[in-house]
């Protein structure tokens, strides 16, 4: 999987010097993820929530992509209130971008060490790679159990039928896919909301006027990917009883 990090240019091409430069920042950010998951023995072995947030990275998302880092951060807050029962919750972020570059982190749970790194990504042009996340949600939960993945993005340039396979496959291995698009781009809002409804998971809308909302609804899918429905019940939130009411309709487990 892959990414990159340099200033926008609407002049020219990035050099090779820069190119360098940003080879060196995407292998400095994995070896980066890599450290914290062995350091701290946060990795896949560990009993808890598994939860894949998955970003598209491409030039459309720059404007909202400050807001993006940091509502990740707040995402997890709301976790501790269960993480004495659930075990914790490991987080992996994935990102896409430029020609054909995917990304992914290993699974921690310091999610302010991937807020930081996070915040040293630059989107860039390039198309959408969604079939790419899922396809690697597959196989991360053929490993171990992933309890959720987040996916927030703002267009969709693939094969919905190949993108409708891998949701349903998810939602077969119990795997929701929780669909953020920001905007109102017809295409994507048609292949977000099958997506999620194959997947069992849920479609939300937001954009930088609803930030507050939509992190209080990020923080109820990791407290639903650490502890499942009874989490969400347990703390009993608006923004919770509008997930479990999605996931309901979905077919969502305990």
């Amino acid at each position: 999987m892959s990414t990159d990090k340099t200033p926008m240019r609407k002049d020219a091409p990035p050099t090779p010097e820069e190119r360098r430069s940003d080879s060196a920042a995407i292998d400095a950010f994995v070896r980066h993820a890599r450290a914290l998951a062995n350091q701290s023995g946060e990795g896949a072995g560990k009993e808890g929530g598994r939860l894949i947030l998955a970003l598209d990275a491409t030039m459309s998302r720059q404007p909202t992509w400050d807001l993006a880092c940091r509502l990740q951060g707040e995402m997890f807050d709301a976790v501790g209130q269960v993480g004495g029962r659930t075990g914790g919750l490991s987080v992996q972020l994935v990102y896409f971008r430029g020609f054909g570059e995917c990304r992914a982190s290993r699974f921690v749970r310091d999610t302010g060490a991937l807020k930081s790194l996070m915040t040293r990504i630059d989107c860039r042009g390039g198309h959408t790679q969604i079939g790419k996340v899922l396809a690697h949600a597959l196989k991360e939960t053929e490993r171990q159990k992933v309890d959720a993945l987040v996916y927030i993005g703002d267009a969709m340039e693939e094969k919905t039928d190949d993108l409708a396979e891998k949701a349903g496959r998810l939602g077969l291995r119990g795997v929701p896919v929780f669909a953020f698009q920001e905007g109102h781009d017809p295409v994507a809002e048609t292949a977000f909301r099958e997506i999620a409804r194959l997947s069992k998971g849920a479609w939300f809308r937001f954009d930088a006027n609803a930030a507050d909302t939509l992190s209080k609804l990020l923080s109820a899918v990791a407290v639903f990917a650490s502890g499942g429905l009874k989490a969400l019940e347990a703390r009993g939130r608006p923004e919770d009883r509008l997930m479990i009411e999605h996931l309901r309709k979905a077919g969502g487990r305990g």
